[in-house]
Order: structure tokens, then C-alpha cells, then sequence
């Protein structure tokens, strides 16, 4: 398949507004406009055959090895099923060696593919979904390339593959079944054809995007960017209870109590039983049976939410909970706000410190003007919790030329790259300087977070 753009013209990321585009219009509703729909993509060598016995994968690994060329890699999980963040299913196509689906559930070892793949560049759609679970299994990257992440850095509005892969080589796909229960045995052929198409043109697509970015200048960033992804960990989760939806709504801290011993009991119930923790008992239940307090079954089999399966079946495990929080003393209940290392939430900065306000104004207007001179996101840009902590906490010096290397190593232990060093380092120092004068702007939208992408391409894997 060769890969070609939509009316055979090439896309320019770093347009304003391109020719052919209305006044008023997205580049993507000029598109829809002026394009009839995009022909599917399909598979060019057919469905292949699940691999699931150690017989199977050995030969799938040698054909792998074989081949030649990065190595388009995909897996699916069962995230709305299963409490478990494991592959149940993983893809990977190479030139040469063609489309291989590996059912990693039976298999005794997935070594002999690990042997393959070393020494490859690995091309993934939203990396970070699927380096955990690939991981868990033994496969780690050598080198890699994200076309989700590439898409972000060349400004494209919406990152996801089906997009991409519509806009940059005029192919539609269809992803009916991306949140399937891919724990299923066995899997539907139609899920199959679908897992398949996913690493159907990765290859394709990752040629063009490392042309665009060399041709914006980009493609050095775009490097640091996949290095550091290859060291990637999910961050670990401190008070996850604390996210329970509607919890906000809860006023006392022994209904805090409740959220937590409620949350802690449904983790542990879901976690032995492989569950997604919601299909065992809903928010929405946790947070009526903290606002109640019920320390009977019948009572809490009366309130909204506790009419399930689960609910019912765990309701002893309910009521052991809350009545733990009700013989707890005031000082063991947790406290309204979690402690953090971090500073302080922006809309307290005028109160707490106005210069650190007036700093963190400043930067943030600087900080978009270059995002939207590069066209990308801001965040791509640096984290807003990096940005926060250095104009917070600043380095004391100001002289100019050490308060600047002060500020980049300050980013750079909060795991800055050195290409984003390099364009925010300066604003930074610069807003710091500015905030310590006398007639410094005032702190308009400190309280205000980095705006979030407008695809961030969590559903198209």
C-alpha cells in the first residue's frame, strides 16, 4: 500500500490557514467539506492466524527476525473489564514478515519474540497505553517512535490513528471495537480483522510524519521525545480513593473515611477477582454510603446504587467498612486535602505569595505565544506541574545568566528535555525577573490550567 494525503495534496501543519480552507473553518471540517469519504482501509494480505502455542510463536519470531525495517506494534487490553492492565492480545507487523497476532494468554513465554524484536525500532499509536502492559510481558523497545506523539508535536488538531491515518494517507478506518472485552475467547473474527488494521500502515504513517518533522525542524525534538518514552512508568497513584467521583460533594472527614475504607474494600474485591472495580459497585453508590453512613445491610441495601449484583453479593464487606469509619477517632479520619510535595493550587498564589503569582501570569502568556508559534500544544511544551513548581520555588539567584542555568536545571530534574529547556528556559528566567519589578502585570488567569488537547487519542489505540 503506497502511502498518499487526501486529493494528493500534502498537509502543512505549520499553516495558519491554508488556501483552500474557509474563513471561520477548521482544516478539518474543510476537509469533510470539500472531500467525498475516504476509502477503508483493508487488510493487503488477509486475516492472519492467532498465534497461541510456543510451536507458533517460535516461527513467528524467526519470520520477524527475518524481515527487515521498524516493526508497527499494537496490543489490546480489557480495560473495562478487567481490573488488570495485561495484553490480551498483541499485533506487530514488519516489511518482509507481514501481520502477526499473538495471544500471549496460553503462551509459557513470549523470550523467543523478545529475541526478535531487540536491536528494532518499535512504531506505537499513544505509546504510554501500551508500554506497561507490552513490558509485563517481556517486550521492552530498543527504539521507538510514537505517531500520536509526532502528531502532537507537528500541531495537528485531532491525534488519533483513524485521523492520521485519514488525513496523512487518505484511508478511513472504523473503530467499533475499541473498547471491547478483548479477555474474550474466543475473539470474534471482526475483532480480529479490526486488531489487525491497526498495524496495517503504522510503516506508512510513521514516513510520513519523520518527513514533516525534518521538514519543520522538529525531528531532533521528536527524538528526545521517543528516547525518553522508552523509559516510561505509569505514575503511581497516591490517594487514588480520593478520585472517586463526587466525592467533592461530601462535607465531613469521617465521609471521606467512608470513600476511602468503601474504595479500599471494592480494590481488593476487584483485584482478586480480576474485575474492573466499577462493574463490583459504582461510584455514585460509595459516595451516597458515605454521605449516610449506614452501619446495617438493610440500611445499605436501601440507598441508590446497591441493588447490583455486586452490591448485594459484597454487602457484608459494605457494612464491616462503615463501621470501621464509625468507631474511628476524629484524628485517624483523612484529612480534606491530600499532602503533597507540589506547590499549592494556582488560584491560592495571589493570597499566598502575589509574586509567584505575578510570575506564574506572565509565563503563561509567554508560554502560549510560543506554543502557537510552534503549533503544539502547550503542554507538549513542558508539564504544567514543572512550570508550576520552578516559578513557585525559583532559584534565589538573579543575575540573569546563572538564574538561567539555574531554572534549566531546575526543569531538567523534573524531566524536562533539553529541547524544551532550550525554547522555555528563557521565558522563565524572563518571567521571573519581570514578576520582582515594581510595575509587573498584574496576576489576570494565574488560577488558570494549561487548556487540555482537544484529541488526546486515549480512544483509538
Amino acid at each position: 500500500m503506497t502511502a498518499r494525503r487526501i486529493s494528493g495534496k500534502t498537509s502543512d501543519p505549520t499553516s495558519d490557514q491554508p488556501a483552500d480552507q474557509a474563513p471561520g473553518q477548521t482544516k478539518d471540517q474543510t476537509a469533510a467539506a470539500d472531500q467525498p469519504p475516504a476509502p477503508l482501509l483493508t487488510l493487503r494480505d488477509g486475516l492472519p492466524r492467532v498465534i497461541d502455542t510456543d510451536e507458533g510463536l517460535r516461527s513467528a519470531a524467526a519470520a520477524i527476525a527475518a524481515a527487515t525495517g521498524p516493526v508497527g506494534i499494537d496490543a489490546e487490553r480489557a480495560s473495562g473489564y478487567r481490573y488488570s492492565n495485561r495484553a490480551y492480545l498483541v499485533q506487530l507487523r514488519r516489511e518482509g514478515a507481514g501481520t502477526w497476532l499473538i495471544d500471549p494468554i496460553g503462551l509459557s513465554t513470549l523470550a523467543p519474540l523478545a529475541e526478535a524484536l531487540r536491536g528494532t525500532e518499535w512504531i506505537l499509536h499513544a505509546a504510554t497505553q501500551d508500554l506497561p502492559c507490552l513490558a509485563a510481558l517481556g517486550l521492552r523497545p530498543s527504539a521507538l517512535f510514537d505517531t500520536e506523539l509526532a502528531g502532537r508535536l507537528l500541531g495537528y488538531p485531532r491525534v488519533g490513528l483513524a485521523t492520521l491515518v485519514e488525513t496523512l494517507l487518505g484511508y478511513g478506518m472504523l473503530k467499533e471495537h475499541s473498547a471491547a472485552d478483548w479477555s474474550t475467547r474466543p475473539l470474534p473474527e471482526s475483532w480480529l480483522e479490526y486488531a489487525a488494521l491497526d498495524v496495517e500502515v503504522l510503516v506508512e504513517l510513521r514516513e510520513v510524519l519523520a518527513a514533516e518533522l525534518a521538514a519543520a525542524g522538529k525531528d531532533e525534538w521528536a527524538r528526545q521525545e521517543f528516547e525518553h518514552l522508552r523509559s516510561f512508568e505509569p505514575p503511581e497513584r497516591v490517594d487514588a480513593w480520593r478520585r472517586t467521583s463526587g466525592t467533592h460533594r461530601l462535607r465531613s472527614r469521617r465521609g471521606l473515611g467512608a470513600v476511602k475504607e468503601l474504595w479500599e474494600t471494592r480494590d481488593q474485591i476487584a483485584r482478586d477477582r480480576d474485575v474492573t472495580p466499577g462493574r463490583i459497585l459504582p461510584d455514585s453508590a460509595i459516595v451516597a454510603a458515605a454521605a449516610e453512613l449506614p452501619t446495617d445491610r438493610a440500611a445499605l441495601l436501601a440507598l441508590k446504587g446497591f441493588h447490583g449484583r455486586g452490591a448485594e453479593r459484597y454487602s457484608r464487606q459494605w457494612v464491616a467498612a462503615l463501621q470501621r469509619v464509625a468507631a474511628m477517632a476524629e484524628e485517624e479520619l483523612p484529612a480534606r486535602a491530600p499532602r503533597g510535595d507540589g506547590p499549592p493550587p494556582p488560584r491560592a498564589w495571589a493570597d499566598r505569595d502575589p509574586v509567584a503569582a505575578r510570575r506564574l501570569a506572565i509565563a503563561r502568556d509567554a508560554m502560549a505565544e510560543l506554543a502557537e508559534r510552534q503549533h503544539m500544544p502547550l503542554e507538549n511544551l513542558l508539564t504544567p506541574d514543572s512550570l508550576r513548581r520552578v516559578l513557585w520555588a525559583p532559584p534565589r539567584t538573579r543575575q540573569p545568566g546563572e538564574l538561567l542555568d539555574r531554572v534549566a536545571e531546575q526543569l531538567s530534574s523534573y524531566g524536562a528535555r533539553s529541547w524544551q529547556l532550550s525554547l522555555t528556559a528563557p521565558l522563565i528566567t524572563a518571567a521571573i525577573l519581570e514578576a520582582d519589578q515594581p510595575h509587573a502585570p498584574a496576576d489576570e488567569g494565574a488560577g488558570a490550567d494549561y487548556p487540555s488537547a482537544e484529541d488526546p487519542g486515549d480512544g483509538e489505540s
